[in-house]
């Protein structure tokens, strides 16, 4: 008996969730969000939403070819590695298995947050994760919207990841998928219930809350980083609730008007100089506004 559990273990987390699972998720969601941006924009546009779309779409392309290059490689191996050797903490930590999947995804998301700072705070790092700042628009395919080139360097981190949490083939890939659908959700253009909305962003990352992590002013843009869930920035104290929407700029602060429109200014941008902050550093607290997310 002892032994058939093991072996319901070993084969419930050596399996990946389908492949084609993330596809139907991903353009799923995609789709539908596509769709709500049109019906309840949260913020006007400033350029054609479908040339936007396109344009990001095909940079989009071009990162899923390096991840496919250069990070799958990697996790495959060490995923397989991790749950052959009981590596990283959840793995000590003795779990059933889907407490160790759920612990898992929640150490990954955490993780990525740490990641998502040091893209802003580490000047090169800034330099391609800028492309996907420099969008003057917030929407589903922003989402999508990274440079390849921060996708190779993000490679050594994300093994990092897999090792020290102890992320197995089934737990990677369901933090991926989540992932995936937390980025598109809170990207998008799409006015929420306010009072819907109040409520999910105690426990997730919502496209009000993130509208003002790509604002052009600095403080603001310094703020928010969560990926899927928001405990993160609640625990760090990172978190602002207080800027409307009607007041934020979209874009990065290093980037000034249209620099950064084309397909090939896009992917030129990383080996270009620009300054760290070039844009407003502070516009302060809204007075009164403490829980505006409006």
């Amino acid at each position: 008996m002892l032994y058939a559990d093991a072996g319901r273990r070993v084969t419930v987390l050596w399996r990946p969730l389908p492949a084609w699972l993330n596809v139907v998720l991903g353009l799923g969601t995609f789709a539908g969000l596509l769709w709500l941006e049109r019906q309840r924009p949260l913020r006007r546009w400033t350029e054609n939403p479908r040339r936007r779309n396109l344009r990001n779409l095909a940079l989009a392309a071009l990162s899923a070819i390096a991840i496919q290059l250069t990070e799958r490689p990697v996790t495959q191996r060490l995923t397989a590695v991790v749950e052959s050797r009981r590596l990283g903490v959840v793995k000590w930590l003795g779990l059933s298995p889907w407490f160790e999947v759920a612990a898992a995804v929640v150490l990954l998301d955490y993780t990525l947050f740490v990641w998502h700072v040091l893209t802003h705070k580490v000047p090169f790092l800034w330099r391609v994760h800028e492309v996907h700042h420099a969008d003057r628009d917030l929407s589903a395919s922003t989402a999508l919207r990274f440079h390849f080139a921060e996708m190779v360097l993000s490679v050594p981190w994300r093994a990092a990841q897999v090792v020290c949490v102890g992320a197995g083939p089934l737990a990677l890939s369901a933090w991926q998928i989540a992932t995936l659908v937390a980025i598109l959700f809170h990207h998008s253009n799409v006015a929420l219930p306010i009072a819907l909305e109040r409520r999910l962003c105690r426990v997730l990352m919502t496209p009000r809350l993130h509208g003002i992590h790509h604002s052009v002013v600095e403080d603001e843009t310094d703020s928010n980083w969560s990926t899927i869930f928001s405990w993160p920035d609640y625990l760090h104290r990172t978190i602002r609730l207080d800027v409307p929407q009607h007041a934020i700029q979209i874009g990065a602060p290093t980037v000034h008007g249209d620099a950064v429109r084309t397909l090939p200014e896009l992917i030129a941008r990383p080996f270009v100089a620009a300054a760290r902050r070039a844009g407003v550093s502070t516009r302060g607290h809204a007075p009164g506004a403490r829980n505006l997310v409006a």
